[in-house]
């Protein structure tokens, strides 16, 4: 079973191309944890869990929502868990956490395999144009293709090289970035704004609200998915200067 986390599609993409090449089923854990539900699932093949990089780790609401699922397992196949992490860059040392979250899942730990696609944090990183996303894209599918050969061949993904570097950014840096980073205030809707409610719709935390003007209001939980901003069909949504000028991206579904 292939379970995945997604905010502007990456993810999505990358699980629905596994469960498809596996003949397993892909499921959204977003709409678990939007209508916080519990997790209970049942596979007789290995477990796969995809979901983007947050600070060179997977994200905390989608550990949280694996830590308290229940993984039923029939057959020896569906004691092994693997990690398919989409990044901009790289994942740092993800790996060692999703490691130590699969022993909390009574799971076998095959390992994080590294999958670049299009940047979407356009909280702070610039986000590519349609052409340059198109090539991103294209360049992993080898990558995804390789990751899918060593699922049917039940082995374990690469060790990746881990250096001081990456253990920083894995390690201490991403508690930090939680706690000053991920913030909702800066978020705000222009006068662009129609007022369809896309933005509250999309939000898996339900911080959204739409105001007396229709115009949306965040709260103070956010995740910082970027499925609010990037989503929006007028892109009426800034987050205070940092996005201003840059391109919207999601995956585009159904073109690929």
């Amino acid at each position: 079973m292939v379970i995945y986390f997604s905010g502007t599609g990456n993810s999505k993409y990358v699980a629905e191309f596994f469960a498809e090449k596996l003949c397993d089923e892909a499921t959204d854990a977003g709409s678990y944890i939007k209508n916080e539900e519990l997790g209970i699932f049942s596979s007789n093949k290995p477990y796969i869990f995809v979901a983007p990089t947050y600070c060179w780790r997977i994200p905390h609401i989608f550990r949280d929502f694996l830590e308290h699922s229940v993984f039923e397992k029939v057959g020896e196949a569906a004691e092994k868990a693997y990690f398919v992490m989409t990044c901009g860059s790289d994942i740092g040392c993800a790996g060692k956490y999703n490691e130590r979250l699969c022993k909390k899942m009574g799971l076998t730990y095959m390992g994080t395999l590294e999958v670049v696609m299009p940047e979407n944090y356009i909280a702070m990183f610039p986000v590519p144009e349609n052409d340059e996303a198109d090539i991103i894209i294209n360049a992993a599918t080898q990558t995804i293709e390789g990751g899918i050969r060593i699922v049917q061949g039940e082995r374990k993904f690469p060790v990746a090289h881990n250096d001081i570097i990456s253990s920083l950014k894995s390690g201490p840096v991403n508690p930090l970035f939680y706690n000053f980073a991920v913030k909702a205030k800066p978020f705000y809707a222009t006068d662009a704004c129609i007022g369809c409610g896309k933005c509250a719709e999309s939000c898996v935390l339900n911080n959204i609200e739409l105001g007396a003007d229709d115009k949306p209001i965040w709260g103070d939980y956010c995740t910082h998915c970027m499925a609010c901003i990037c989503g929006c069909p007028t892109k009426a949504i800034e987050y205070g200067k940092k996005s201003q000028g840059k391109p919207r991206y999601t995956f585009p579904d159904g073109e690929r």
